[in-house]
């Protein structure tokens, strides 16, 4: 991977590969960015970086043989770990090391993917992985054994936030002093998921959204979107370019979103007084609930995207306003007077709660349905 491959965070560039040059490598760093920032191609990079003895800023100045076994992500002395779960290949105890054909399959096609496109690979959309204790007895374990090459030995773990109790636990005294030449880094979206022992133990590098710009500038080159499109998706995109992308091939799941969003509040709207709407609720949040956990909570932010959005424009702050409604009769102006600062507030933790129910397991269809019944109140609540 190399560092010119990777969009924007120059200041970032810079910090990490002078760092090296220097002879100052951290044993332990927390890249925490959100989706579409580039963290993890950042971390591919600088691990290629320490482990290549690259220098000058680049991927090709070091150890040429080293340099090629990083475009298959294949070092012997790099190790992953990410969320994994149980599916028709691995049926118990499942280890990041038995999905590592497919892990390098989402770094070669979709480097900028996030935590729904990895389980869509592994067709486990409907469960919820993590990095348990099984996980952290494997890191152990690889990270005892001498390094193949002689050198560094890199520890990349992925999604970081998903580590249990147990595996955080086990793991904190190994980050804390690692084995001689041996580095970690922790890539999360949330980092106040991450237990504070660990976080404490780590350098943060936090890593700001993507200028319009770079994803405009990105779509053009690579994929020869035209200028005017590059631009609007750019905008579109607030700063994640994994959301350009799927955005620029019609491949988003926030088409779908958007429809499913859309007949949720015009059922909403109608339901005050209304059987027929009432009913349209229920078997809305019996069809949602068909779905998989991760899609529920990944539509579940969406909404709030969209809640917020809606506020904003309320409130005239357009500059912030980057949804763009598709379907056909709803306007984002017409629906932003509902959404104001006497009902935002409710509207939001109830969303925030049914994420936080539906991640611990609860019943899907009754967490929606109570959630939609709440809508059609707070949809209705006067302006202050």
């Amino acid at each position: 991977m190399l560092f010119s491959n990777i969009l924007g965070q120059e200041h970032i560039k810079k910090h990490l590969t002078q760092s090296v040059d220097n002879g100052r490598i951290p044993h332990a760093q927390l890249f925490v960015g959100n989706e579409g920032s580039g963290t993890l191609p950042m971390a591919l990079a600088y691990a290629q970086y320490i482990l290549c003895s690259n220098s000058g800023g680049e991927n090709n100045s070091g150890n040429e043989s080293c340099n090629l076994k990083f475009k298959n992500f294949s070092h012997p002395d790099l190790h992953f770990a990410f969320p994994v779960t149980t599916s028709d290949k691995v049926k118990s105890k499942p280890v990041s090391s038995f999905y590592l054909e497919e892990w390098r399959q989402l770094l070669n096609e979709q480097p900028y993917g996030n935590l729904f496109d990895w389980y869509k690979l592994l067709g486990v959309d409907n469960k919820q992985g993590q990095i348990g204790v099984d996980e952290a007895v494997e890191i152990v374990k690889a990270l005892t054994l001498k390094s193949y090459e002689g050198g560094h030995k890199v520890m990349l773990i992925w999604m970081a936030e998903k580590m249990n109790s147990a595996c955080a636990n086990k793991l904190l005294k190994l980050i804390e002093e690692p084995p001689k030449d041996t580095v970690f880094i922790l890539i999360a979206e949330d980092e106040e998921q991450i237990i504070n022992t660990i976080r404490s133990r780590c350098q943060i590098l936090h890593f700001p959204p993507l200028a319009e710009n770079v994803i405009k500038d990105a779509l053009i080159t690579k994929y020869q979107v035209e200028p005017a499109k590059a631009t609007k998706i750019a905008h579109q995109a607030n700063g994640n370019y994994n959301k350009a992308c799927d955005l620029a091939f019609k491949d988003s799941e926030d088409i779908q979103f958007e429809t499913w969003f859309i007949f949720w509040i015009r059922s909403a709207f109608k339901a005050k007084g209304n059987k027929a709407a009432i009913h349209d609720l229920i078997s809305w949040s019996e069809d949602i609930a068909k779905t998989g956990r991760e899609t529920q909570k990944q539509f579940l932010n969406f909404c709030l995207d969209f809640f917020r959005q809606a506020l904003l424009l309320n409130y005239n702050a357009t500059d912030l306003v980057f949804f763009e409604p598709k379907t056909d009769k709803f306007k984002l102006e017409n629906f932003a007077p509902f959404v104001h600062g006497n009902n935002i507030m409710d509207i939001s933790n109830e969303l925030q709660d049914a994420i936080y129910h539906i991640e611990r397991n609860g019943n899907s269809k009754i967490i929606l349905t109570d959630l939609s019944i709440k809508l059609t109140r707070l949809l209705h609540a006067k302006k202050a």
